[in-house]
């Protein structure tokens, strides 16, 4: 028998999940020895979840079933239950739409033990669902093997507010009377992971994947932390922060508190910034009150952790009562952050949001390198029937790209969700000095057939004589026109659906359907859209 068997519970929780919960739980039992139980926490569900789960306890003793009878509202409780039902030495948590990558529980338990830490941590993806892109969460930390003796040392630590990449030792849970906020409290895990790094515990850190987060944007019922469309998940978001703060201090650990409200304004403000022309008036009038009302409590070191877009955007909020400027706010929140004009100074030369607001001073920009500039290019797509352009105009920046001359643009065009083709599409195009704007301008041909069916984002690397360069992305340019649908003919596929658009946060990105059978797919879900709509 291996050493380390039997000595995990993985707590499994759910809630009217029944087409993916079976898959949550066999991934959790597929770990192997490790896995003395999985104890699958029901949260009066009624779309046959508990029968499944019935079955898969008939299928493998090591499934423990725990009914709830009355919905939680949240994910807190039945995690709680989890930790008290715990029998194993070291305890995981799994969400009933998620997966465990095979061998995730033995790499973590083999760090817990071989390091005698009370937690140990990896890598998590999250996986966008249908396409299958993965994106690490917080690779910075999980690079290489580490040993944290102390949370303190690593105040990055406080950016990984998730619970689920981590293995814990039960009672190490228990004796700190570690628990989530109980009911329907979204963000659960910011205030559960400050009491973890309140304990001081000694970490464990691995570079191995241990935990795969689906995102499914499209479900019919969205996940807590993807359903933002109503004012009360910002406050969620806010009170969570505020707690976990809260208790970092209380607990003397200031470097950690600070980087609490350091992930705010990194994540959380720059993500909703970016979303806020999408709301109506009376939501954005909400949000603007609610967060500058927040944001009061912060001095001037909060501030200046964060990184420039987060600390700008806190900025712009603290200095205007009114909602404003939220399209260039959702430009300089976007990731790469891009600012677009205009660009006044102040008196003395110093750059500055704007006009209006002119205590909101961008010195920085004078100083940063060039590769982290939040260099602004407009964009606009062209489609042609003989010929489909892309126009960039790259604007100047206080000087700054003068200086470093701008030669050429590398365009990548990166396959998302539902893209037939794997792959990255390349081209390059000259800058040239365009003397009626002061900026630069790049025209490259593009074959839109090559491209296959799908979406596909535009992502664009600048290149500059003093051999320097900046990867960013194209703020699409809208207008009369400039955004429509066209349909082209197609030596490849016959007929070729295009259709240019604006992500949210305002990057060109483009969908292709190729062949009269893709084209008339696209136009028969809009009519059907349409027709539901009305």
């Amino acid at each position: 028998m291996h050493p380390h068997d039997a000595q995990v519970s993985v707590v499994v929780i759910g809630y009217d999940d029944a087409r993916h919960v079976t898959d949550a739980v066999r991934s959790a039992l597929a770990q192997g020895g490790v896995v003395r139980e999985v104890i699958a926490v029901d949260d009066c569900s009624t779309d046959g979840s508990p029968e499944l789960l019935d079955a898969l306890a008939a299928e493998d003793p090591r499934v423990k079933v725990l009914r709830r009878t009355v919905n939680s509202g949240g994910c807190g409780t039945p995690r709680n239950e989890g930790i008290d039902a715990a029998r194993a030495p070291y305890v995981m948590f799994l969400d009933s739409d998620d997966v465990l990558p095979p061998g995730a529980v033995e790499a973590l338990l083999m760090a817990a033990v071989a390091h005698e830490t009370p937690v140990a941590a990896g890598l998590c993806v999250r996986r966008e669902l249908p396409s299958g892109r993965e994106t690490p969460w917080q690779p910075e930390l999980y690079t290489r093997p580490a040993l944290i003796s102390h949370p303190g040392r690593r105040p990055r630590l406080a950016y990984d507010t998730l619970c689920v990449n981590k293995l814990y030792r039960t009672d190490f849970l228990r004796e700190h009377g570690i628990r989530f906020p109980e009911g329907r409290f979204p963000y659960e895990d910011f205030v559960f992971g400050a009491r973890v790094l309140a304990a001081g515990p000694a970490i464990a850190l691995i570079p191995e994947t241990v935990y795969v987060w689906h995102v499914r944007r499209a479900a019919r019922r969205l996940s807590i932390s993807l359903d933002r469309a109503d004012i009360g998940n910002w406050t969620a978001r806010m009170e969570a922060t505020r707690q976990a703060h809260r208790i970092l201090l209380d607990a003397g650990e200031k470097r950690l508190a600070r980087a609490a409200r350091t992930t705010f304004l990194d994540r959380g403000l720059r993500m909703y910034a970016r979303e806020l022309p999408l709301h109506d008036e009376e939501y954005r009038g909400q949000w603007w009150r609610l967060t500058r009302a927040y944001l009061s409590d912060f001095d001037a070191a909060d501030l200046a952790q964060a990184s420039v877009p987060g600390r700008v955007v806190a900025q712009v909020v603290l200095a205007s009562e009114r909602s404003r400027d939220l399209h260039r706010l959702r430009e300089l929140a976007a990731r790469p952050a891009r600012l677009t004009p205009p660009y006044p100074s102040a008196a003395d030369g110093t750059p500055v949001w704007s006009a209006d607001l002119p205590q909101v001073r961008l010195g920085h920009l004078l100083h940063r390198p060039v590769r982290h500039l939040p260099v602004a290019v407009d964009a606009e797509l062209r489609p042609g029937a003989r010929t489909t352009l892309l126009r960039l105009r790259l604007h100047e920046l206080y000087g700054r790209l003068e200086n470093a001359r701008p030669s050429r643009v590398d365009v990548e065009f990166v396959p998302r969700e539902g893209a037939a083709r794997p792959g990255v599409r390349r081209t390059t195009a000259l800058l040239r000095r365009d003397g009626t704007s002061g900026g630069w301008t790049a025209e490259t041909p593009v074959a839109l057939g090559t491209l296959g069916a799908g979406t596909w984002d535009v992502r664009l690397t600048l290149r500059f004589d003093d051999g320097t360069s900046r990867d960013t992305t194209a703020h699409a340019l809208t207008g009369p026109g400039i955004l429509r649908r066209r349909v082209l003919p197609s030596v490849r596929h016959g007929v070729l659906l295009v259709q240019p658009y604006a992500t949210h946060s305002g990057a060109l990105a483009l969908r292709l359907a190729p062949g009269v059978h893709g084209v008339s797919s696209v136009l028969t879900r809009r009519l059907h859209r349409l027709l539901h709509r009305a």
